[in-house]
């Protein structure tokens, strides 16, 4: 099924003072004008934690701004809903979300060629830049969690261009359903569809190793 979005910007963001002696990148900001994106990522982009964040698999961070009207009324509004990339995304798109994509699905952007990898882990680190708990426990739950994309082909891309979905995936596991399984406990996956998550090519190893563990201790 074609499916394509138009995206409203595309964010980098460097590394900053968080908390304490934590710093974080996870304020990006707008690009103006064509950005270069690459096996690590957008130029320009960085992360400060490197063990949790960044690398192929997680080069590009997508989340739905189709979420924030439901952010906005659950924190009772909050200054950064009015800003691109609250949830530090570097992809702001609205049409597209958890339930619409499946692991392994390409999209092309631009020039670029993206393939989702995985789901994103919420932290601590979004808790802490909107200054509300609960909101980890809000995701696990409404499995809105984001995802990123690897980069299979090099190339530029701008705000304004279509990101347009080329080919389809795992199509048994939208991203909503892989997290649920892996995440939520109202969703915990059976041991046949963990050792099914624990083979699929296009998932990151990261998450087909944690559905491995959790197949092996059942």
């Amino acid at each position: 099924m074609t499916l394509h979005v138009q995206v409203h910007a595309l964010c980098t963001g460097t590394p900053q003072p968080f908390k304490d002696d934590e710093t974080s990148a996870i304020d990006k900001r707008p690009v103006d004008g064509p950005v270069a994106i690459r096996r690590l990522g957008l130029a320009g982009d960085e992360q400060a934690d490197r063990k949790h964040h960044g690398g192929p698999d997680m080069a590009v961070h997508h989340y739905p701004r189709d979420h924030y009207p439901g952010w906005a009324e659950w924190l009772g509004g909050h200054d950064l809903l009015m800003l691109d990339a609250a949830f530090g995304e570097n992809i702001v798109a609205e049409g597209l979300v958890e339930s619409d994509v499946h692991i392994g699905d390409r999209f092309r952007l631009g020039t670029a060629l993206l393939e989702i990898s995985q789901p994103r882990q919420p932290c601590w680190k979004i808790e802490h830049r909107f200054g509300r708990k609960g909101m980890v426990k809000r995701i696990i739950g409404q499995h809105n969690c984001g995802w990123y994309y690897r980069v299979i082909e090099d190339g530029t891309a701008q705000a304004g261009d279509r990101l347009e979905r080329v080919a389809t995936g795992h199509a048994r596991w939208s991203v909503a359903r892989l997290f649920a399984a892996l995440y939520d406990p109202a969703h915990e996956a059976s041991a046949e569809e963990l050792h099914e998550i624990a083979g699929l090519e296009q998932l990151s190893s990261q998450w087909r190793q944690k559905a491995a563990e959790a197949a092996g201790r059942d």
